[in-house]
């Protein structure tokens, strides 16, 4: 399980003041509101950590305004820097729910316990999630719709996931 969480990845510089735009990756951008803190990954492997001073909405965007910037010329390197906060502070889950950093990499498998592949990517369609799975001989991509009539269990601590294979998935 990982411990920090990406919400946010730095787009451009807003204004003079300091301020930037940041493009939320996190399911509830209003969650920008509530955090006093952010960890900024810089281009160079650093890690800053950050405090919110404010934040709010334009467009697709966070503009967010943290304490240790006040000038354009202090953020501007900045561009396309991620932003994580930790797990501790990341929204609550609900019975049944998720983080889906936590799910990329479990194996899936069969309900007769058959390795399948892995999972690597989750695509939110609206409707319902998909699971990206990589088969586990090739590097053949399947896509699983993530709803109850095909996954069956989720076991975070097992380290899988069990699928009813559907005809015509695999």
């Amino acid at each position: 399980m990982t411990d920090r969480f990406q919400v946010g990845v730095i787009a451009s510089t807003h204004g003079l003041q300091g301020e930037v735009n940041v493009f939320p990756t996190t399911e509830d951008p209003s969650r920008f509101k509530k955090l006093k803190q952010v960890v900024l990954h810089t281009q160079r492997g650093e890690e800053l950590l950050l405090d919110v001073q404010s934040a709010r909405f334009f467009k697709k965007f966070v503009i967010v305004k943290f304490k240790q910037f006040n000038n354009i010329n202090e953020v501007e390197k900045f561009r396309g820097c991620e932003l994580t906060i930790d797990r501790k502070d990341a929204i609550k889950l609900e019975d049944g729910e998720y983080y889906c950093a936590d799910l990329i990499g479990l194996m899936i498998v069969d309900e007769d316990d058959n390795e399948l592949g892995t999972l690597t990517e989750i695509l939110q369609t609206g409707a319902n999630d998909v699971y990206e799975m990589t088969r586990k001989d090739s590097e053949e991509k399947i896509y699983i719709p993530a709803i109850k009539d095909c996954v069956k269990k989720i076991d975070i601590e097992g380290r899988k996931i069990v699928i009813h294979v559907m005809d015509g998935l695999l």
